[in-house]
């Protein structure tokens, strides 16, 4: 079996376990009148970007923490943070901040137990391996490599939730995307 084979295998695994009615509840949350705030650090902070940027497509506010844009979040906003440990100092700390704010904090985890899942209203877990596990559960790939993998197909599925919902179609979130290109 060929490497990119055995990549593809391991995402498999990780996204047949993710709970799909989780998902549809995460959904819930996503109101065209509500702005989103996106954080993540590192890969999973890239991964939030590809998020947003599809978001933006489907037509929602969304801004992501970090960049010079981003406005100050609001009471009622949706904070919406990837870890794959769950314990990422400056995302955690984040969402407590939005938390105290009043703002709905959802969150993308592979740690149903991490400080994270246990702040947030709610948590879909993606259940990859990451840089810090030990356990039995064991990926080929160095360091998050799966979960970022993962999270990035698992919330492309959350776009396609939202975009049904929404009735959004291709041709729809094509006029939202850039046109520079």
């Amino acid at each position: 079996m060929g490497i990119l084979v055995t990549i593809l295998r391991e995402i498999e695994s990780v996204v047949s376990e993710v709970d799909e009615n989780q998902m549809k509840e995460i959904s819930n949350y996503f109101d065209m009148n509500k702005r989103i705030f996106v954080d993540g650090e590192g890969r999973s902070g890239l991964m939030g970007k590809a998020f947003a940027m599809r978001l933006k497509h489907l037509g929602y506010e969304v801004y992501v923490i970090g960049e010079t844009v981003t406005p100050s979040l609001q009471d009622g906003d949706i904070f919406f943070a990837i870890s794959g440990s769950g314990s990422t100092k400056f995302v955690v700390e984040n969402a407590k901040v939005a938390k105290g704010l009043n703002c709905k904090v959802l969150s993308v985890t592979s740690k149903a137990d991490s400080p994270l899942a246990k702040i947030s209203d709610e948590v879909l877990i993606v259940p990859a391996t990451t840089k810090y596990d030990t356990g039995e559960k064991k990926s080929v790939q160095l360091l998050s490599s799966l979960f970022d993998q993962s999270v990035h197909i698992v919330l492309d599925g959350l776009c396609l939730i939202l975009s049904m919902k929404n009735n959004i179609t291709n041709e729809m979130a094509l006029k939202q995307h850039l046109n520079l290109e």
